[in-house]
């Protein structure tokens, strides 16, 4: 399968940033289609009736219900059997190269065109990645193209997502065959620490990601244009000012090319910042709701979490290629004889460090799941308390439900989200105004349901 995260975070971190907004820059879940979901405009407050956080909470969720609950379920629970899905067969087909004696014949062919260690890993690198893709192309066929239509979550033909794949095979590719470089010269250099190093290097190229991917990637699969004068483009750059972001303009991707799925992020560094949010965004969500989601994109920016998250996340690598480096010893202590590979410095090696990166990566998501949902959890309280929108926050939080399942278990939640649940949100806003009530445009906004 594409080298897992925690070895070259190559694959799924482009894709990320590429097709979908960063951990640190999602809107929350990525949004889902709202056929399903109605939300109605709710009316001023007009009674002094005690407020209960929790009855509104289970009115609201109670506004989803039936086939579309079931449906949301049912797409945010099969994504847990794809978990191990996934692994097994990036397990699988290392297995493959390994006792077929593939992944030795592709290092031989690279040793063939030069003698030159260095260059034989971007050969050995590029054969390796289009294989794997290959390899591997029907279960990614299936898991992004049918399932994500069958559940109404696709927009585009065939042909038009075959072609964003190419795309991104492309920069897979480029990238692939740079940072694994990289990790064998490491490797080569210090065979004892280089799992340190590699750390750093990982960590080093996901730090370029986050820099430059919303500017410099996404515009490869998708059109960004700025949003017309009017309010709406008005009040957003008003709150953004009111946070002390330097933004002068709010972007619009036409993301509806691909899916109906809403989502914003307000990303940048040096110069580079910027507020997009997607059209079907602009065309779904009511003023308030656009105020809502950026207000939360606006709490990643400020509290600067891509560096939060950054940090976090090489740790995690460090324990990853600490995991690697040990068991690639004593799977070809065992096997090594069978598979002609000895030394870790053997590019031939490959599938092994990716087949135990996969085991670690299975293993560690209740961890990375934790770090990223913790980290959303404090963007949607400051997005709260930006935007003072807690109505409409619950309404957005209704709107992605047919992508995240609304009401998990405690366990559940913790081990299998990465963004807080529907029910969690919708509590952080209700909880918030039950605290705001005698606030003047409070009082003066929506009534939550009881």
């Amino acid at each position: 399968m594409r080298f897992v995260s925690i070895v070259i975070a190559v694959t799924a971190l482009l894709a990320s940033v590429a097709l979908s907004p960063s951990l640190a820059q999602s809107a929350g879940p990525s949004a889902a289609p709202t056929a399903h979901v109605t939300v109605h405009n709710l009316p001023p407050l007009g009674s002094n009736q005690p407020f209960d956080p929790k009855k509104a909470t289970e009115a609201y969720l109670a506004q989803v219900s039936g086939a579309a609950r079931a449906r949301s379920d049912s797409y945010f629970e099969g994504g847990y059997v794809l978990l191990f899905v996934d692994a097994f067969y990036a397990v699988a087909v290392s297995a493959l190269l390994l006792w077929l004696k593939i992944s030795v014949r592709m290092r031989d062919l690279a040793q063939r065109w030069t003698r030159s260690r260095f260059w034989q890993v971007p050969i050995y690198s590029a054969q390796y990645i289009a294989l794997t893709t290959i390899l591997t192309l029907p279960l990614t066929i299936y898991e992004d193209f049918f399932r994500e239509r069958s559940y109404g979550l696709m927009n585009q033909t065939f042909l038009a997502w075959s072609g964003d794949q190419t795309i991104l095979f492309g920069l897979s590719l480029v990238a692939g065959m740079i940072v694994l470089t990289l990790i064998y010269a490491v490797i080569r250099s210090t065979p004892r620490n280089w799992w340190l190093w590699g750390t750093g290097i990982a960590t080093i190229y996901l730090a370029i990601l986050f820099i430059i991917g919303p500017v410099f990637i996404a515009p490869l699969f998708n059109h960004f244009s700025q949003m017309p004068s009017g309010p709406w483009k008005s009040d957003v750059l008003a709150l953004a000012r009111a946070n002390g972001i330097p933004a002068e303009n709010v972007y619009v991707s036409d993301a509806s090319r691909q899916s109906d799925r809403i989502s914003a992020n307000v990303s940048g560094f040096l110069g580079t910042t910027r507020i997009t949010l997607n059209d079907n965004l602009l065309h779904k969500g009511t003023h308030d709701e656009v105020l809502a989601i950026l207000g939360h994109e606006m709490g990643h920016y400020v509290a600067d979490d891509a560096f939060r998250l950054l940090l976090l996340i090489a740790f995690v690598y460090l324990a990853g290629f600490a995991f690697v480096n040990w068991g690639f010893g004593w799977l070809t202590g065992v096997f090594g004889g069978s598979w002609h590979i000895r030394m870790i410095d053997d590019p031939a090696g490959l599938p092994v460090l990716a087949a135990l990166a996969t085991i670690f990566s299975l293993l560690a998501t209740p961890v990375t799941n934790t770090i990223s949902r913790t980290t959303e959890i404090h963007a949607d309280m400051f997005g709260i308390n930006a935007a003072r929108k807690p109505d409409a926050f619950a309404t957005v939080a209704l709107k992605l439900s047919s992508y995240r399942k609304l009401d998990p278990g405690p366990w559940e939640e913790a081990i299998f989200y990465d963004h807080p649940s529907g029910r969690t949100r919708i509590w952080e806003a209700m909880r918030w105004k039950a605290e705001h009530l005698n606030d003047p445009d409070i009082k003066a906004g929506p009534q939550s349901p009881q």
